[in-house]
């Protein structure tokens, strides 16, 4: 483990931490507007889709686009701005009353909307798949009318925008049967704190050599206590390499208290809480290997890359199970290592090896770092984005 690295900054304004009048202001200070809508903010979907990316838009030197997010008790409010904006994100925001007439303003004075979203909830066709892939219980009624009814209505929310904008291509394949114009794709990104932070803990780690100490530590940051059938593909691995090698331990932090076949080595197995998303770079930074295991199924192949360059941005080797995007993100071998379902014993081992030696680890982890701070850094999704915008932004 590596266990010399910077404190995280204390005391992080987080991104959601304005007034209504104040993104207000800065929204229409830009040339072009555009409003993301959102129902309220939260660490998942919200800070990747919509506050990152505001933000980034907002810093961009010299952008003649600036943005503004609104949650639920705002939208009223915001449809009294709607014939100075150019365009409105929805994003992931079921429809209801307030959306109606928001997108009842929007029409009367032409202003586009583009959907977004990151996950397969917006065809009520896989609503099943999508309870199956989260461990729902399909007995209850009660879990029925809660997926039908959600991807139902954000179904309603998509059937109102005539653009979308998503994750990976994938999902973007998917949403462009929906709307007249088509999706595309605008990636994550990690925001300025959390990447500014980030390359603080890869530096400490550069000057150190990578040398660690103690038993070689595999983390699983879970976010979800969904991810329970997700961590069984890698968990017999994780049980088999315990069995064999008393120099490994593992760090789960999240929502996870199902081990599965881990379950015998629980003394071995350190728990962390939720915590802040600029913290949370820290635990990373301090175990050797990142584990992103994933089921197979129609709702994790699209998946985003989040896993892989947020551990990749402060120099940790990660191993993963293959989707799409996970696939264009790592050079396999070279950058990180992809594993099949059978495949998690051989990449474990292969990675804890790596760890031992830190001439090599950091030949591997150096490159991928460097990577993660290019691809997905915190300006860079502000030209996807206004790629994506400048069509109805033009007509406008």
């Amino acid at each position: 483990m590596f266990t010399d690295l910077p404190e995280a900054p204390h005391e992080v304004k987080d991104l959601w931490d304005s007034s209504m009048a104040e993104r207000v202001g800065t929204m229409l200070d830009g040339e072009r507007r555009v409003a993301f809508v959102y129902r309220t903010p939260d660490t998942s979907t919200f800070r990747y889709r919509v506050a990152n990316t505001v933000d980034a838009i907002n810093h961009v030197p010299g952008a003649r686009l600036r943005a503004g997010w609104f949650c639920d008790d705002e939208l009223r409010a915001l449809t009294r701005i709607v014939p100075e904006l150019d365009a409105i994100v929805v994003a992931r925001y079921p429809y209801g009353a307030a959306l109606r007439e928001l997108v009842q303003k929007a029409d009367v004075h032409d202003v586009p909307l583009i959907f977004d979203c990151d996950d397969l909830v917006f065809d009520v066709g896989f609503a099943e798949l999508v309870m199956s892939s989260l461990g729902k219980d399909q007995d209850v009624n009660a879990e029925w009318d809660v997926w039908f009814a959600y991807m139902g209505r954000l179904n309603a929310s998509l059937a109102a925008c005539r653009g979308a904008t998503t994750t990976n291509p994938l999902l973007a394949s998917r949403l462009s049967q929906y709307v007249e114009n088509g999706a595309a794709v605008v990636p994550n990104v990690m925001n300025r704190t959390q990447q500014a932070y980030s390359r603080e803990l890869l530096d400490a780690k550069v000057a150190s050599g990578f040398r660690g100490t103690g038993p070689v530590t595999i983390g699983y940051f879970s976010g979800t206590p969904s991810h329970v059938r997700d961590f069984a593909v890698a968990s017999a691995s994780l049980a088999r390499l315990l069995d064999e090698d008393d120099e490994v331990s593992v760090r789960i932090v999240g929502y996870l208290d199902d081990l599965g076949a881990l379950e015998p080595h629980r003394e071995r197995v350190e728990f962390q809480k939720f915590m802040h998303y600029v913290e949370l770079q820290r635990s990373i930074a301090e175990v050797e290997v990142n584990i992103a295991p994933l089921s197979h199924t129609a709702f994790n192949i699209c998946k985003s890359d989040l896993k892989f360059f947020e551990a990749a941005a402060v120099g940790t080797w990660t191993v993963a199970s293959h989707t799409p995007s996970l696939d264009d993100a790592i050079d396999d071998g070279v950058t990180g290592r992809l594993a099949k379902a059978h495949e998690w014993d051989a990449a474990l081992g292969e990675a804890v090896e790596l760890a031992r030696d830190p001439q090599a680890y950091a030949a591997r982890v150096g490159p991928a770092a460097e990577k993660s701070h290019s691809r997905w850094a915190w300006d860079s999704v502000a030209e996807p984005l206004t790629r994506a915008l400048e069509p109805y932004l033009r007509s406008r």
